[in-house]
Formats: structure tokens, sequence, C-alpha cells
């Protein structure tokens, strides 16, 4: 679906302990790493790149803009709310059923330190 995607992020050395916790549940191995930021994922696949705008102004989160990431079981969904809260993340929505979005959906909506949206989504009916 995407090649990458990329977070701003002006303060690596704040927002890092949340980056390598909740991508270390999400199953996203560091790719590389540099004062200013990162990359999570494979050199061949999918990324997320955590670091400064490019136009050199400050970061800031996009207004309705959040990244889903899809997981296998309700379980990474709880541990990955659980890292985010426990790395400077805040909560915008508890992991739980969604059936509003399907009977199956499971979510969990968090922030990172720098205000952008994450979540973790498992759409199976098994926990």
């Amino acid at each position: 679906m995407f090649g990458h995607i990329t977070l701003g992020c002006d303060n690596w050395e704040r927002a890092k302990p949340f980056w390598l916790a909740v991508m270390d549940v999400l199953g996203h191995p560091l790719f590389m790493e540099t004062d200013a930021g990162a990359a999570f994922g494979e050199a061949a696949g999918q990324k997320t790149f955590i670091g400064p705008a490019f136009n050199g102004e400050p970061a800031a989160p996009g207004n309705g803009v959040h990244i889903a990431y899809l997981v296998k079981d309700r379980a990474t969904v709880d541990a990955f709310h659980a890292a985010a809260m426990a790395n400077g993340g805040t909560d915008e929505g508890p992991p739980g059923l969604r059936p509003h979005y399907h009977p199956n959906y499971y979510g969990a909506y968090v922030r990172d330190p720098d205000g952008n949206k994450l979540q973790a989504v498992c759409h199976s009916a098994k926990g």
C-alpha cells in the first residue's frame, strides 16, 4: 500500500525511547539512525521515517492525519498502547473493540511526543 511514511520530529533524543519501544512491539526493526531521527522497517520494504521537516520549519502533526499499523493480534494492540504510555506517548483511545467500523475491529490510538497520531489495529476475531 505504501513505500514509506515520514513523520516530523524536532527532538529525536526526547522521542527516541517512544519510537524504539513502539516499533519493537510492532516488529519494525531500526533500519538507520542519525542525530536528528531514524527509520524503521526494511531496506527494500515499507518504512517509517522520523525526523525534522525537510523545509527547516518546526515539525507539526497534521490535523486529521493518523497512521494505523496493522498487527496480527489484539495482544499486540494492547502492548503497543502500553509501550506508548510508558515512553512519553499520550492516550487518544485505549485498546478495545470499535464495532462501528466492523465487529472485529480492535484498536488503540496514541500520540507520540511530537503530537503525531498513531494507531495499532487488528481485524481478527481471535484475541
